[in-house]
């Protein structure tokens, strides 16, 4: 055994910044918490490239005493406790005294600072954890510092940091955090000279929820409560329309301090799943007040986990009160307007008729109601299948792409191998099946998975041979993403535009979505987009482009593919002609079969014709 060493102070500082300090938006989540800690009503957060190069937090805060300045970058410094007994009742977000060392030891920084009674400030640089310069300096109220080249002198670290777009996104995603946890507190985010983020510290939540997510998800929240003695919850959750294929749009405060607990997050989907049918998941975003003796913040050197000391408890609160929430808003629906619920009235329908007339060149379905107003509502009706106009004469037109059945698709068969026999068509089965026999073996055909893996196999080829056809939309979809959504669309923008869809930005995290695949047909191309946004964030970062391409695929053509459809002899033909020669006839993308033999043996076995 090598004998044992005391590391010096420089050493331990940079392990402790390897488990505090992971990448830039770590240097932003703790130095926004200081900001927070020190009472501060207006916090700005400048960066560029993604925080690599620089970092500078500016705060109105009480800001930092002269004589403790220095301190406070030494390890183990903090102001937010004096003895252990302080760690069993945490009320601020920082308390260890870890973060500013750390930073220090692996970055430049520099700081100034003052105080309201100090008619002016103190400056002090830091290069690698060695204090270069300490002296007086102009300074408004508060503190301003500033972090530029982090892991200068810790390259490995460097290396495995994400691109920058990706570290920008993690940062905007801290900062968003912080000004939904401090609705009272004004944020602002600038990206190399941009404004990204800001908020205004008017005390209201949803201001902030609008700010962050958008128009749309803020227009489909349903609020939840439930208070007493112990802890006191409240929150938002989404309703169906804005349920999403992955968790990120969930969010957890504890005690103002932004954590991510398994329990909570389980509770608030079962609640949402006793009144959904979507399979996906929640949009929500829960705070819970409870006493700091009740919890124990002090588990991981980053915060983000905490532990209660019942965890049973704090399930069964969110649950209910969630699920009231829910249960209120479901009922809410079915309930007549509160000017009508004490009126003793008899709904009765003086006339009711349907009228065809014709105005103008259009055929228009009138619906009057008559009682004591009379009311009309005036539908588009295409009685005889012709092109539909609506009454600005703005043309509404649906595209569909027919299974084709008299054109021959040549590329997939010359020079391919059939990699099953030309079976004999029997027929159709519960309009799922198609059944066919060869060589006294029975094939059963799964139509719509067959029909989607032909798709699947045309689609990818197409991706890769740059011979890809485009339907452009008659009205281009407008989609708004979260701002993680729009860095997770421009990372991937080269693959969605190879894929066929194509999109142009529309200001701010608004995408305007113009073309897609030509083999799609009838579909909802923005449900469709973000689902795939979703696949393609829950891979992961590091997967190849073919990868990207498969998912792209898979969900492409499974959106185009319907079900329960019955066909003639000749689609079923068509439809087992072009799947003999694809590379993989026998698998649907998903990995299921899509072919399934039954000898006569086996049959015959079935029917105990034999032992």
């Amino acid at each position: 055994m090598n004998r044992i060493n005391l590391l010096d102070e420089d050493t331990s500082n940079k392990i402790a910044a390897g488990e505090v300090i992971e990448r830039p938006s770590s240097v932003v989540k703790e130095l926004i918490e200081n900001s927070i800690d020190a009472n501060a009503k207006n916090i700005t957060v400048e960066i560029e490239e993604g925080g690599t190069s620089l970092i500078r937090i500016i705060d109105d805060g009480d800001g930092i005493y002269p004589e403790d300045l220095k301190k406070a970058f030494l390890p183990h410094a903090t102001s937010k406790i004096k003895d252990s007994e302080d760690i069993f009742s945490i009320k601020t977000l920082g308390f260890r005294g870890e973060a500013l060392p750390s930073i220090a030891a692996v970055s430049l920084v520099n700081v100034k600072s003052r105080i309201g009674e100090e008619d002016f400030g103190r400056e002090l640089i830091i290069e690698g954890g060695v204090i270069k310069e300490f002296k007086e300096c102009g300074s408004n109220k508060g503190t301003s510092l500033e972090v530029r080249d982090i892991f200068f002198n810790v390259p490995a670290r460097k290396k495995f940091l994400k691109t920058l777009s990706r570290e920008s996104t993690l940062i905007t995603d801290v900062v968003n955090k912080a000004a939904l946890a401090n609705p009272n507190i004004s944020f602002k985010l600038y990206n190399s000279g941009k404004k990204i983020v800001h908020t205004y510290g008017t005390d209201d939540l949803k201001d902030v929820l609008r700010t962050v997510y958008g128009k749309n998800i803020s227009d489909n929240l349903v609020y939840f409560e439930k208070i007493d003695d112990i802890i006191t919850l409240y929150g938002y959750i989404g309703t169906e329309e804005i349920a999403r294929g992955s968790r990120n749009n969930q969010s957890i405060f504890v005690n103002g301090r932004y954590i991510k607990h398994k329990s909570i997050a389980v509770a608030v989907e079962h609640a949402f799943k006793s009144f959904s049918t979507v399979n996906k998941f929640p949009f929500f975003i829960i705070f819970i007040d409870i006493y700091p003796d009740l919890i124990d913040v002090n588990i991981h050197p980053t915060k983000a986990e905490i532990k209660f000391t019942d965890d049973r408890i704090i399930f069964k609160q969110v649950f209910e009160a969630v699920h009231s929430a829910l249960k209120e808003k479901v009922f809410s629906n079915f309930r007549l307007p509160e000017e009508k619920i004490n009126e003793d009235i008899s709904f009765k329908i003086e006339e009711l008729k349907l009228d065809i007339k014709q105005l103008g060149d259009e055929k228009v379905a009138l619906l009057s109601l008559e009682k004591k107003d009379r009311l009309e509502v005036t539908l588009p009706l295409d009685l005889k299948n012709e092109v539909v106009r609506d009454p600005t004469n703005e043309l509404i037109k649906e595209t569909s792409i027919p299974f084709n059945v008299e054109s021959k698709d040549e590329a997939l068969t010359i020079g391919k191998t059939a990699k099953f026999p030309p079976i004999k068509l029997i027929g159709q089965f519960n309009k799922t099946y198609i059944l066919g026999e060869y060589d006294e073996v029975l094939y059963m055909i799964d139509q719509h998975a067959a029909h989607e893996k032909i798709l699947f196999e045309k689609y990818l080829k197409n991706i890769e041979n740059a011979s890809l056809i485009v339907q452009p939309l008659l009205i281009p979809t407008i989609i708004d993403l979260t701002i993680d959504d729009y860095a997770n669309y421009e990372e991937n923008y080269d693959v969605f535009k190879t894929a066929g869809f194509m999109l142009e930005a529309f200001g701010g995290n608004t995408l305007s979505l113009k073309e897609v695949p030509y083999f799609l047909g009838k579909l909802d191309p923005k449900g469709l987009f973000i689902n795939i946004l979703d696949d393609l964030k829950n891979l992961g970062t590091g997967k190849t482009v073919d990868v990207k391409y498969n998912r792209i695929a898979t969900m492409a053509c499974k959106a185009a593919v319907k079900g329960n459809d019955s066909l003639s002899e000749i689609e079923m033909l068509k439809l087992v002609e072009e799947l003999r020669y694809i590379d993989d006839p026998f698998h649907c993308p998903h990995g299921r079969p899509t072919i399934i033999k039954f000898s006569n043996y086996d049959l015959e076995k079935k029917f105990k014709r034999i032992v």
